[in-house]
């Protein structure tokens, strides 16, 4: 699951391809002018109100991300040692992908167990 990417990451890529189909929606509908004359600027019209509003809500989902990641807990990894931002109980490290949690019933194999004869100590 390589491909797989944080919940962040993911929410960032789905407004960033938002924006392109929007972008991408008023391109083409611009193109409804030359191919029909004056019934394609109803068509570029409609075109181009419907890329406003896909950008839109590519900015209303950076706007809800940038709230999301100011209040996420930041992280080592433990695998490759970078600071990572975590929402929710189980995400993933923005950097090498391997699944984090916060929950121990969850965790997989190098999670060390708790035990009562564990001190601190400083050395």
């Amino acid at each position: 699951m390589k491909f797989r990417a944080s919940k962040i990451s993911t929410m960032r890529t789905w407004g960033l391809l938002l924006v392109f189909g929007g972008m991408g929606l008023m391109v083409f509908g611009t193109s409804g002018i030359l191919m029909f004359g004056e019934v394609g600027k109803i068509i570029a019209g409609i075109f181009m109100v419907l890329g406003l509003l896909t950008c839109a809500a590519s900015m209303i989902i950076y706007f809800w991300v940038g709230m999301l990641s100011t209040s996420a807990p930041v992280i080592d990894c433990p695998e490759c040692g970078k600071r990572t931002k975590m929402l929710g109980k189980t995400d993933r490290c923005m950097y090498c992908h391997t699944i984090l949690t916060w929950d121990p019933a969850e965790a997989t194999t190098g999670v060390p167990a708790e035990s009562e004869d564990q001190t601190l100590s400083h050395t």
